[in-house]
């Protein structure tokens, strides 16, 4: 064991696709996120709600889950480098979609609510290919490498997305961060139709889409130990997708808030992320990959959630966002190569879309709740307390202290939902499984 851990990890050999393919999707969906994040802005000074705003993510979550079981069957037949390149250039044309209608003066909410629905359809046939081609053009001794740079990437995303759309909004507004988007689309596209081929894969079976679909969840149901993790990560979603509902809420509603400050802490964020990301490319494999998940977790709920809650000003929240998200990658790069491993890779797309309808079916459910709880229970509750309330003096008054009741009340629940996960014998099942895969 000692002289396992010592080896260096191997080098990039056998990554070049892999490397092309890696940076100019992750270039498209630095331009998506901080169109994302510009039209949240815009959406929350239009109408100041938390639920209007979350209905955003919402839009985008409901079809995605509900289509995402059958678009996985999809995936497994079709062309994997055409299927990409197809949904990147449908995403474009949704963004021009936008940059048309702001130009014409005609951009209302409504639009956005289509286009995001429109979009989560395209990312539900998007991500299960995606992920097999991950598969496809990752060595078997560069898997725990590759889900370090996976993290790595969306970190950067999550960095870099909210400082850059804050930038150009600032300084060009809403079009520049939409035009900037587009090209990298045009990137994305370009590199998939001619800079790259990707492995032959034997063509899967042409069978109905509900038994194919229907061949993901038996799977998932078999394997009792991977149900139990997802079940874990669908319950940590819902926690999570309350977060970004509250998120804009609070920060561009309290004193010392704004714009900036909101870009501050997705920034501070990203920061996080990208420092856990570069641990992961460098750490050895852990011992235990279901503890490494476990713990991440708890600490992850039991630190950012509470000092959003109790903080007053841009420092804490930002100090709040790097405890909260550090951890984040490890724990996300050993969930990766758990269900890799674990999962054989002509079946990888039907699993992982079966996968992400019951992961991810609980994050609409948490936009929702998360916006209708700020709006309808936290602030009214917070403007109805007097100054002399134990809430007021904890968490302040005026519009935004709602959100932050809200953030106190998920710490503890992300907290009970740890430990009582910590605790599910089949998720320490997949111990074993791991090491006889290794």
């Amino acid at each position: 064991m000692k002289q396992h851990l010592k080896q260096p990890f191997p080098p990039l050999a056998g990554l070049k696709t892999f490397l092309i393919v890696w940076s100019t999707q992750n270039l498209s969906t630095l331009g998506s996120a901080m169109t994302s994040f510009a039209l949240v802005v815009w959406s929350y000074q239009q109408q100041g709600s938390a639920l209007t705003t979350a209905l955003l993510s919402v839009c985008s979550y409901v079809p995605y889950v509900a289509l995402s079981i059958f678009a996985g069957s999809l995936g497994d037949r079709w062309d994997k480098r055409r299927t990409m390149a197809m949904c990147d250039t449908f995403a474009a044309l949704t963004t021009l979609a936008v940059l048309a209608l702001l130009k014409t003066g005609q951009l209302a909410l409504w639009h956005l609510y289509l286009l995001n629905a429109l979009n989560g359809l395209m990312n539900a046939v998007q991500y299960p290919v995606s992920e097999v081609v991950v598969t496809l053009l990752t060595p078997k001794d560069q898997v725990q490498r590759v889900s370090g740079l996976l993290s790595l990437s969306q970190s950067l995303t999550t960095l870099l997305s909210p400082v850059l759309a804050t930038a150009l909004l600032g300084l060009l507004g809403l079009e520049a961060v939409i035009v900037f988007d587009l090209a990298t689309c045009a990137a994305a596209v370009g590199t998939l139709l001619w800079g790259v081929e990707f492995p032959e894969t034997p063509p899967a079976e042409k069978v109905p889409l509900t038994r194919s679909a229907g061949e993901g969840v038996r799977w998932l149901l078999n394997q009792r130990g991977v149900l139990d993790l997802i079940l874990f990560l669908a319950c940590i979603n819902l926690i999570a997708s309350m977060y970004n509902a509250a998120l804009p809420a609070m920060v561009l509603s309290r004193p010392g808030g704004g714009e900036t400050a909101l870009g501050l802490v997705e920034a501070a964020t990203g920061l996080a992320h990208l420092a856990g990301s570069l641990l992961v490319t460098v750490l050895p494999q852990p011992r235990s990959r279901v503890r490494v998940i476990c713990n991440c977790l708890l600490v992850s709920m039991s630190t950012e959630n509470l000092l959003l809650a109790l903080g007053r000003g841009t420092g804490i929240w930002c100090f709040g966002a790097v405890l909260g998200w550090l951890l984040i990658p490890m724990m996300q790069a050993n969930m990766s190569a758990l269900l890799r491993l674990r999962i054989p890779v002509e079946m990888q797309a039907r699993v992982y879309a079966a996968r992400n309808t019951l992961q991810f079916f609980t994050i609409p459910l948490g936009y929702l709740l998360g916006g209708w709880l700020v709006d309808r229970v936290c602030e009214p509750l917070m403007a109805r307390l007097g100054p002399d309330a134990a809430l007021t003096a904890l968490l302040g008054s005026g519009k935004g202290s709602g959100a932050a009741l809200l953030f106190l009340a998920i710490a503890f629940a992300g907290v009970a939902v740890c430990l009582l996960f910590r605790h599910d014998r089949h998720l320490w099942s997949l111990e074993e499984q791991d090491r006889s895969a290794s």
